[in-house]
């Protein structure tokens, strides 16, 4: 598994709802200012977590159909899933702890 992966509409289901182990997607934009200061951690977990927990990323620019999906209305998104179910969300910029916060509930 590698550390950050970049997920799409097309491979959403099996990279996320199918993950065997629990995941997270960020779902961004390259002009969303709050975007661009959550990706470093978002980066940074991945690496921490790599093995435990998949790390994603999705650019909603290029995806609309699972934004869509899960009623995303601003981004930065995070979306936690666990054993293919929606678990958490975490809507704006928070901080790296916060995030990390919500993954460890899901381990």
């Amino acid at each position: 598994m590698s550390e950050l992966l970049q997920v799409n509409d097309s491979n959403f289901e099996d990279e996320i709802i199918k993950s065997d182990v629990p995941a997270m997607v960020d779902l961004w934009a390259p002009w969303c200012q709050p975007c661009l200061t959550t990706g470093p951690w978002i980066e940074e977990l991945a690496k921490e977590y790599n093995g435990k927990f998949k790390v994603a990323k999705m650019n909603v620019d290029e995806n609309a159909l699972t934004p869509n999906r899960f009623g995303i209305r601003a981004i930065p998104t995070i979306l936690l899933f666990k054993d293919g179910e929606l678990a958490d969300t975490i809507v704006g910029a928070v901080g790296k702890a916060n995030i990390e916060k919500a993954m460890l509930k899901l381990m």
